[in-house]
């Protein structure tokens, strides 16, 4: 595959939108750029979740800042600043916003890193997440997992402070389910398994998963890894900063 060519595989923005981020149900994601992109990761994949579509839960909807030729001659950053606001007049129960790059915004030099600090302050702390994942940056979507597994760490665990994180009295059987994206509901198989087993699952993701769950996700005694290929970063970093074995299955 060629950045811009979705053919057998797609590029580093298919595999943070499309695969990692996309799935977290009660988040909203912004494919920030022209519309094709977002049309392309929004109508490619079945991952189920449990909510009301345009209410709590927003994955089958597609966000797009829609970039056409004024701005890319003149910037993104005011573009993208309003359209955060008018998703959370909106949509105001949404938990959090990834802004998902695509080739031009790295192409330009947007800085949405610094415009998802003033948002996030402004709107009390909330969590909004740049993620650099311009389709350039890989021609395959195994960067893009990369990026995105960087994204959670950066700016959901390193960001989140203890007290403001879902709040649960652990047991010694917590696990967390990390990269099963639920295609077709064969999560939720999964964790029925484990439950019977007598585990305690207190995060599932990135299918039907949420914002609490990855926040979670630090207390677990152990992760559980489903797709080495796209999660094994971040499992990794748990390991080496907060002391949790992982396997897969």
């Amino acid at each position: 595959s060629i950045p811009g060519v979705m053919t057998i595989r797609g590029c580093a923005y298919a595999g943070s939108k499309g695969v990692v981020w996309g799935p977290i149900k009660d988040m909203i994601h912004i494919s920030h750029g022209p519309v094709g992109c977002g049309q392309y990761s929004w109508g490619s994949r079945r991952n189920y979740y449990v909510g009301t579509t345009g209410i709590d839960t927003f994955v089958t909807l597609q966000f797009t800042s829609d970039f056409q030729e004024k701005d890319i001659v003149f910037g993104g950053d005011k573009k993208i600043t309003k359209l955060i606001d008018e998703l959370q007049e909106l949509f105001p129960l949404n938990r959090g916003i990834t802004i998902q790059s695509e080739c031009p915004i790295g192409l330009i030099g947007d800085d949405i890193e610094a415009v998802s600090r003033e948002k996030s302050k402004e709107y009390g702390g909330k969590t909004i997440v740049p993620v650099r994942c311009e389709g350039f940056r890989g021609v395959s979507q195994s960067l893009g997992h990369h990026i995105a597994n960087d994204a959670v760490r950066d700016w959901i665990f390193d960001k989140s402070a203890p007290e403001a994180r879902s709040k649960f009295e652990p047991t010694p059987y917590d696990v967390a389910i990390i990269g099963d994206y639920n295609i077709g509901g064969d999560a939720w198989s999964s964790r029925i398994l484990l439950e019977e087993m007598g585990l305690r699952v207190i995060a599932q993701w990135s299918g039907d998963g949420s914002l609490a769950e990855l926040e979670a996700t630090p207390k677990a005694k152990l992760n559980i890894l489903h797709c080495y290929r796209s999660m094994n970063y971040i499992s990794r970093h748990m390991e080496e900063k907060f002391g949790i074995p992982w396997c897969e299955y």
